[in-house]
């Protein structure tokens, strides 16, 4: 099942009996998990009929013995089981899964990681309840995300924001959405849309020097607004590491080789080989088609790779960061 059938069930109260929640990106894991401690049992049911445990303090044996008493005056106990993947012996769960009390609601909070599919415990809780695998979400998907988030909480993003957020916070959802929330605080009465400006004022992160005009300069090939943002980035590394700006023109450029074998290199048609639900965010790989020709692009490429391997300190012995990416941009842009 996806997130969002997980949470459509939840808000119906059609809850399975027992629910494993895994993988590497804790964000979902813990929204699923707060959605159910939120809605299977009203405030005053909680003392006698909720149970929070913890994989390393608890084991299966006390678990499954919690799983199978009854409520107190309630349709339902709410048992959760957070960090699981820390419960020592956690497959001897497969006895109470293959028969679960329908009366409890167990929630196993699995992160960093996921349970072996082909042991039968995952069988019988796939069988009987609900697995939900939670997966990081890629870099350049980020920006997505958060236009998608945002409008959830009845707001608009332009899609620079949304790129300079993701550019500055990477895909750590919880960080992510935890700024959000500074946002959202923080936007002026009446105002419906998260700016630049405001990201500005309230994140710290510059909306005129940042990865995203960075990369719209490189591409227009504006050599003058280049080096602005690189002494920029220069004197304040903390706030522009070398390594993100990396990620950023990395994943760019590798997606701009996909689009010189595109057919139809209009905004419609690249958008469509890159697997944009937007024409506009194909904008920017129509105009650096024009600047750059594929040889150039692999070139990039190439040095992109050799760079990333200089700011870790291969054949590099006393250049910094600052240093390193104004060299690296003078051969993108020459």
């Amino acid at each position: 099942m996806t997130f969002e059938q997980i949470i459509s069930d939840i808000r119906s109260r059609k809850f399975s009996p027992i629910y494993l929640f895994m993988g590497d990106e804790p964000y979902y894991i813990d929204e699923l998990t707060d959605m159910l401690t939120a809605t299977v049992l009203p405030e005053e049911e909680r003392d006698f009929n909720q149970t929070v445990l913890y994989g390393m303090e608890t084991d299966v044996a006390s678990v499954i013995t919690l799983a199978r008493s009854f409520p107190m005056m309630s349709e339902y106990q709410l048992v959760v089981v957070k960090e699981a993947q820390n419960l020592s012996k956690i497959d001897e769960l497969e006895v109470y899964a293959k028969n679960p009390l329908h009366t409890t609601i167990l929630v196993l909070n699995y992160k960093n990681g996921t349970l072996d599919k082909r042991k039968k415990l995952s069988a019988a809780i796939e069988k009987n309840g609900v697995i939900f695998e939670s997966k990081k979400i890629p870099e350049y998907k980020i920006p997505a995300f958060i236009t998608s988030y945002i409008k959830t909480k009845g707001l608009d993003i332009d899609q620079k924001s949304a790129q300079m957020l993701s550019d500055y916070l990477g895909n750590d959802l919880s960080k992510l959405t935890n700024e959000i929330a500074k946002l959202l605080i923080a936007i002026p009465a009446g105002q419906q849309r998260i700016t630049a400006e405001l990201i500005e004022e309230n994140i710290g992160i510059s909306k005129d020097f940042n990865n995203f005009e960075l990369l719209k300069a490189i591409i227009d090939k504006n050599i003058y607004k280049v080096n602005q943002i690189a002494d920029y980035f220069e004197k304040n590394p903390k706030n522009n590491p070398l390594i993100v700006t990396l990620v950023v023109l990395f994943n760019f450029f590798s997606n701009l080789m996909i689009c010189y074998w595109a057919k139809n290199k209009t905004e419609q048609g690249i958008a469509a080989e890159l697997g944009f639900r937007n024409p506009y965010q194909a904008k920017d790989y129509v105009a650096a088609l024009r600047n750059y020709n594929a040889f150039k692009c692999m070139e990039i490429i190439a040095l992109l790779r050799t760079y990333d391997a200089k700011c870790k300190g291969v054949n590099n012995i006393s250049a910094s960061d600052g240093e390193l990416l104004k060299e690296l941009l003078y051969k993108i842009t020459h």
